[in-house]
Protein backbone atom coordinates (compact mmCIF):
# COMPACT_ATOMS: atom_id res chain seq x y z
CA UNK A 1 0.00 0.00 0.00
CA UNK A 2 1.01 3.85 -0.78
CA UNK A 3 0.78 4.42 2.90
CA UNK A 4 3.75 2.52 4.29
CA UNK A 5 6.46 4.09 4.07
CA UNK A 6 4.92 7.51 5.69
CA UNK A 7 4.52 5.49 9.24
CA UNK A 8 7.44 4.20 9.42
CA UNK A 9 8.86 6.41 12.11
CA UNK A 10 5.56 5.95 14.15
CA UNK A 11 6.75 3.47 16.32
CA UNK A 12 8.95 5.42 18.36
CA UNK A 13 8.06 5.89 22.07
CA UNK A 14 8.60 8.25 24.93
CA UNK A 15 7.64 6.80 28.11
CA UNK A 16 7.41 2.97 29.65
CA UNK A 17 4.08 2.79 29.38
CA UNK A 18 0.75 4.64 28.40
CA UNK A 19 -2.47 5.52 30.45
CA UNK A 20 -5.73 7.15 29.27
CA UNK A 21 -9.44 6.81 29.26
CA UNK A 22 -12.26 5.90 26.86
CA UNK A 23 -12.77 9.19 25.60
CA UNK A 24 -11.11 12.76 26.16
CA UNK A 25 -14.26 14.70 27.34
CA UNK A 26 -17.56 13.78 29.90
CA UNK A 27 -19.44 16.69 31.51
CA UNK A 28 -18.66 15.26 34.92
CA UNK A 29 -14.72 15.88 34.40
CA UNK A 30 -15.62 19.62 34.30
CA UNK A 31 -15.27 19.42 38.49
CA UNK A 32 -11.28 17.67 37.90
CA UNK A 33 -9.80 16.98 34.71
CA UNK A 34 -11.15 19.60 32.62
CA UNK A 35 -11.32 22.51 34.51
CA UNK A 36 -9.91 25.22 32.05
CA UNK A 37 -12.58 27.01 30.06
CA UNK A 38 -10.20 28.46 28.05
CA UNK A 39 -8.47 25.67 27.45
CA UNK A 40 -9.67 23.45 25.20
CA UNK A 41 -10.91 19.51 26.37
CA UNK A 42 -8.27 17.72 24.13
CA UNK A 43 -5.40 19.48 25.46
CA UNK A 44 -6.66 19.49 28.82
CA UNK A 45 -7.37 15.81 29.03
CA UNK A 46 -3.87 15.74 27.32
CA UNK A 47 -1.71 17.82 30.45
CA UNK A 48 -2.49 14.49 32.49
CA UNK A 49 -2.87 11.31 30.30
CA UNK A 50 -0.14 10.06 27.74
CA UNK A 51 -3.00 8.25 25.69
CA UNK A 52 -6.28 7.89 24.95
CA UNK A 53 -8.94 5.53 23.24
CA UNK A 54 -10.33 6.96 19.50
CA UNK A 55 -13.57 5.08 19.47
CA UNK A 56 -14.87 7.53 17.28
CA UNK A 57 -13.38 6.26 14.64
CA UNK A 58 -15.40 2.91 14.93
CA UNK A 59 -18.16 4.77 13.48
CA UNK A 60 -16.88 7.08 11.01
CA UNK A 61 -13.87 9.05 9.72
CA UNK A 62 -13.23 12.10 11.59
CA UNK A 63 -12.50 15.38 9.35
CA UNK A 64 -9.66 16.16 7.98
CA UNK A 65 -9.42 19.36 10.12
CA UNK A 66 -10.27 17.48 13.15
CA UNK A 67 -7.44 15.16 12.72
CA UNK A 68 -4.91 18.11 12.42
CA UNK A 69 -6.30 19.72 15.22
CA UNK A 70 -6.16 17.06 17.31
CA UNK A 71 -2.48 16.58 16.43
CA UNK A 72 -1.98 20.24 17.48
CA UNK A 73 -3.42 20.31 20.70
CA UNK A 74 -1.38 17.22 22.04
CA UNK A 75 2.19 17.38 22.77
CA UNK A 76 4.84 15.09 20.94
CA UNK A 77 4.93 12.45 23.61
CA UNK A 78 0.78 11.92 23.11
CA UNK A 79 -0.45 8.49 21.49
CA UNK A 80 -3.72 7.79 20.19
CA UNK A 81 -5.23 4.32 20.18
CA UNK A 82 -7.92 4.75 17.37
CA UNK A 83 -10.46 1.46 16.66
CA UNK A 84 -10.45 0.30 12.75
CA UNK A 85 -13.73 1.40 11.47
CA UNK A 86 -16.47 -1.30 11.90
CA UNK A 87 -17.12 -0.76 7.96
CA UNK A 88 -14.13 -2.88 8.23
CA UNK A 89 -14.28 -4.92 11.66
CA UNK A 90 -18.36 -5.70 11.38
CA UNK A 91 -20.16 -5.17 7.84
CA UNK A 92 -16.89 -6.18 5.73
CA UNK A 93 -15.76 -9.06 8.37
CA UNK A 94 -12.25 -8.19 7.03
CA UNK A 95 -13.38 -8.85 3.37
CA UNK A 96 -12.77 -6.01 -0.07
CA UNK A 97 -11.71 -3.60 2.56
CA UNK A 98 -9.06 -2.53 0.80
CA UNK A 99 -10.74 0.87 -0.17
CA UNK A 100 -11.81 1.51 3.18
CA UNK A 101 -8.63 0.69 4.51
CA UNK A 102 -6.76 3.22 2.71
CA UNK A 103 -9.08 5.44 3.33
CA UNK A 104 -8.67 5.23 7.12
CA UNK A 105 -5.02 5.12 7.17
CA UNK A 106 -4.97 8.56 4.86
CA UNK A 107 -6.93 10.02 7.11
CA UNK A 108 -4.74 9.25 10.13
CA UNK A 109 -1.43 10.13 8.22
CA UNK A 110 -1.13 13.56 9.87
CA UNK A 111 -1.10 11.66 13.42
CA UNK A 112 1.69 9.14 11.88
CA UNK A 113 4.00 10.27 14.64
CA UNK A 114 1.46 9.66 17.56
CA UNK A 115 -0.41 6.94 16.84
CA UNK A 116 0.22 4.50 19.67
CA UNK A 117 -1.85 1.41 18.65
CA UNK A 118 -4.43 0.84 16.02
CA UNK A 119 -7.33 -1.62 17.66
CA UNK A 120 -9.39 -4.34 15.56
CA UNK A 121 -12.33 -5.26 17.84
CA UNK A 122 -14.15 -8.06 16.25
CA UNK A 123 -17.78 -9.25 16.49
CA UNK A 124 -18.63 -11.95 18.44
CA UNK A 125 -19.84 -14.04 15.37
CA UNK A 126 -16.11 -13.24 14.54
CA UNK A 127 -15.30 -17.37 14.84
CA UNK A 128 -12.26 -19.65 14.29
CA UNK A 129 -13.54 -20.46 10.65
CA UNK A 130 -13.04 -16.67 9.83
CA UNK A 131 -9.45 -16.53 10.45
CA UNK A 132 -8.12 -17.20 7.00
CA UNK A 133 -9.63 -13.41 7.21
CA UNK A 134 -8.02 -12.09 9.92
CA UNK A 135 -4.51 -13.42 8.39
CA UNK A 136 -4.98 -11.86 5.08
CA UNK A 137 -5.84 -8.56 6.63
CA UNK A 138 -2.86 -8.59 8.91
CA UNK A 139 -0.85 -9.44 6.00
CA UNK A 140 -2.27 -6.12 4.54
CA UNK A 141 -1.49 -3.51 7.15
CA UNK A 142 1.43 -1.12 6.77
CA UNK A 143 4.45 -1.75 8.30
CA UNK A 144 5.96 0.73 11.11
CA UNK A 145 2.36 0.77 12.98
CA UNK A 146 1.53 -1.04 16.36
CA UNK A 147 -1.81 -3.00 16.11
CA UNK A 148 -3.89 -4.99 18.10
CA UNK A 149 -7.14 -7.54 18.38
CA UNK A 150 -9.89 -7.62 20.69
CA UNK A 151 -12.31 -10.96 19.73
CA UNK A 152 -15.32 -11.67 21.41
CA UNK A 153 -16.21 -15.13 20.15
CA UNK A 154 -16.07 -17.91 22.84
CA UNK A 155 -13.97 -20.20 20.83
CA UNK A 156 -11.01 -18.01 21.36
CA UNK A 157 -11.31 -18.41 25.23
CA UNK A 158 -11.38 -21.74 25.71
CA UNK A 159 -7.56 -23.23 25.49
CA UNK A 160 -8.07 -25.38 23.05
CA UNK A 161 -6.51 -25.75 19.22
CA UNK A 162 -8.74 -22.38 18.33
CA UNK A 163 -7.57 -20.29 20.66
CA UNK A 164 -3.68 -21.54 20.06
CA UNK A 165 -4.43 -20.64 16.05
CA UNK A 166 -5.27 -17.68 17.08
CA UNK A 167 -2.74 -16.66 18.91
CA UNK A 168 -0.32 -18.55 16.90
CA UNK A 169 -1.35 -15.58 13.91
CA UNK A 170 -1.12 -12.54 16.11
CA UNK A 171 2.34 -13.70 17.24
CA UNK A 172 3.45 -14.52 13.73
CA UNK A 173 2.19 -10.76 12.76
CA UNK A 174 3.79 -9.21 15.85
CA UNK A 175 0.29 -7.60 16.88
CA UNK A 176 -1.12 -7.49 20.14
CA UNK A 177 -3.93 -9.74 21.98
CA UNK A 178 -5.95 -7.04 23.81
CA UNK A 179 -7.03 -8.50 27.28
CA UNK A 180 -10.45 -6.89 28.74
CA UNK A 181 -11.08 -7.62 32.41
CA UNK A 182 -14.27 -7.42 32.99
CA UNK A 183 -14.82 -9.04 36.04
CA UNK A 184 -14.88 -6.33 38.69
CA UNK A 185 -18.43 -5.46 37.47
CA UNK A 186 -20.06 -8.53 36.94
CA UNK A 187 -18.22 -9.78 40.08
CA UNK A 188 -20.39 -6.53 41.91
CA UNK A 189 -23.60 -6.29 40.15
CA UNK A 190 -25.18 -3.70 41.41
CA UNK A 191 -29.09 -2.17 40.32
CA UNK A 192 -28.30 1.16 39.05
CA UNK A 193 -29.42 2.08 35.70
CA UNK A 194 -26.31 3.32 34.84
CA UNK A 195 -24.70 0.17 35.84
CA UNK A 196 -27.64 -2.21 34.52
CA UNK A 197 -26.61 -1.03 31.18
CA UNK A 198 -23.26 -1.55 31.30
CA UNK A 199 -24.23 -4.87 32.24
CA UNK A 200 -25.50 -5.30 28.94
CA UNK A 201 -23.13 -3.51 26.98
CA UNK A 202 -20.19 -5.28 28.11
CA UNK A 203 -18.88 -9.10 27.55
CA UNK A 204 -18.95 -11.38 29.71
CA UNK A 205 -15.88 -13.41 28.99
CA UNK A 206 -12.73 -15.00 29.92
CA UNK A 207 -9.62 -13.25 30.80
CA UNK A 208 -6.87 -13.80 29.07
CA UNK A 209 -3.11 -12.41 30.16
CA UNK A 210 -0.53 -12.80 27.73
CA UNK A 211 1.44 -10.87 25.57
CA UNK A 212 1.59 -11.71 21.72
CA UNK A 213 3.08 -8.56 20.63
CA UNK A 214 5.77 -5.85 22.01
CA UNK A 215 2.79 -3.15 23.17
CA UNK A 216 0.61 -5.24 25.67
CA UNK A 217 -2.89 -3.34 25.84
CA UNK A 218 -5.17 -3.92 28.98
CA UNK A 219 -8.74 -2.26 29.05
CA UNK A 220 -10.05 -2.57 32.56
CA UNK A 221 -13.95 -2.03 33.40
CA UNK A 222 -14.54 -0.72 37.34
CA UNK A 223 -18.00 -0.72 38.70
CA UNK A 224 -19.39 2.63 40.24
CA UNK A 225 -17.40 1.55 43.35
CA UNK A 226 -14.15 2.14 43.00
CA UNK A 227 -12.26 0.29 46.18
CA UNK A 228 -14.36 -2.71 44.76
CA UNK A 229 -12.36 -2.08 40.88
CA UNK A 230 -9.31 -1.25 42.87
CA UNK A 231 -9.45 -5.15 44.72
CA UNK A 232 -9.83 -6.34 41.27
CA UNK A 233 -7.03 -3.89 39.34
CA UNK A 234 -4.48 -4.38 41.99
CA UNK A 235 -2.93 -7.48 40.85
CA UNK A 236 -2.63 -5.78 37.35
CA UNK A 237 0.25 -3.44 38.73
CA UNK A 238 2.51 -6.54 38.80
CA UNK A 239 1.64 -7.71 35.57
CA UNK A 240 2.08 -4.37 34.04
CA UNK A 241 5.89 -4.17 35.32
CA UNK A 242 6.55 -7.46 34.58
CA UNK A 243 5.57 -6.26 31.02
CA UNK A 244 8.05 -3.18 31.23
CA UNK A 245 11.09 -5.64 32.41
CA UNK A 246 10.51 -7.80 29.74
CA UNK A 247 11.31 -4.61 27.48
CA UNK A 248 7.77 -4.03 26.20
CA UNK A 249 5.16 -0.98 26.53
CA UNK A 250 1.73 -1.52 28.10
CA UNK A 251 -0.98 0.58 27.32
CA UNK A 252 -3.32 0.79 29.63
CA UNK A 253 -7.06 2.21 29.85
CA UNK A 254 -9.48 2.62 32.26
CA UNK A 255 -13.40 2.54 31.82
CA UNK A 256 -16.30 2.58 34.80
CA UNK A 257 -20.07 1.97 33.72
CA UNK A 258 -19.98 5.81 33.14
CA UNK A 259 -16.67 6.90 32.98
CA UNK A 260 -17.01 9.29 34.97
CA UNK A 261 -15.30 8.35 37.89
CA UNK A 262 -12.44 6.95 34.94
CA UNK A 263 -10.04 9.42 35.69
CA UNK A 264 -9.51 8.77 39.38
CA UNK A 265 -9.11 5.30 38.43
CA UNK A 266 -6.55 6.02 36.41
CA UNK A 267 -4.78 7.98 38.58
CA UNK A 268 -4.96 5.70 40.95
CA UNK A 269 -3.26 2.77 38.89
CA UNK A 270 -0.33 5.32 37.48
CA UNK A 271 0.26 6.18 41.19
CA UNK A 272 0.63 2.67 42.25
CA UNK A 273 2.69 1.98 39.40
CA UNK A 274 5.02 4.97 40.21
CA UNK A 275 5.12 3.84 44.17
CA UNK A 276 7.04 0.35 43.04
CA UNK A 277 8.80 1.51 40.42
CA UNK A 278 9.54 5.16 41.25
CA UNK A 279 12.17 5.32 37.66
CA UNK A 280 9.66 4.68 35.53
CA UNK A 281 9.04 7.56 32.79
CA UNK A 282 5.30 8.68 33.66
CA UNK A 283 2.61 8.32 31.83
CA UNK A 284 0.39 10.38 33.77
CA UNK A 285 0.47 14.11 35.24
CA UNK A 286 -1.41 14.75 38.39
CA UNK A 287 -4.63 17.32 37.54
CA UNK A 288 -4.86 17.91 41.27
CA UNK A 289 -1.48 19.15 41.67
CA UNK A 290 -2.26 21.89 39.28
CA UNK A 291 -3.87 25.45 40.05
CA UNK A 292 -7.40 25.63 39.34
CA UNK A 293 -8.76 27.79 37.07
CA UNK A 294 -11.34 30.38 38.33
CA UNK A 295 -14.47 30.44 36.45
CA UNK A 296 -15.17 34.43 35.98
CA UNK A 297 -18.76 35.20 37.16
CA UNK A 298 -21.70 36.60 34.97
CA UNK A 299 -22.63 40.25 34.88
CA UNK A 300 -26.07 38.97 35.72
Amino acid sequence: METKAEYNNSKTMTSDYFIGLPQWKHPEWNRSLLQNPEQGDLEQYAASFNSVEGNTTFYGLPGVASVRRWGDETPPGFRFCFKFPQSISHQGALRHVSDELSLFLDRLQPLASKLGMLCLQLPSRFGPEHLPELVHFLGELPAGLRYAVEVRHLAFFQRGEEERRFNDVLERFGVNRISFDTRALFANPQSDPITREALQQKPRLPLRVLATGDAPMLRFISPLDLQQGQRWLRPWVGQVLRWIEEGRTPFIFMHTPSNGEAPELARWFAQELQQRQPKLAPGFYDWTERTPVRRQPGLF
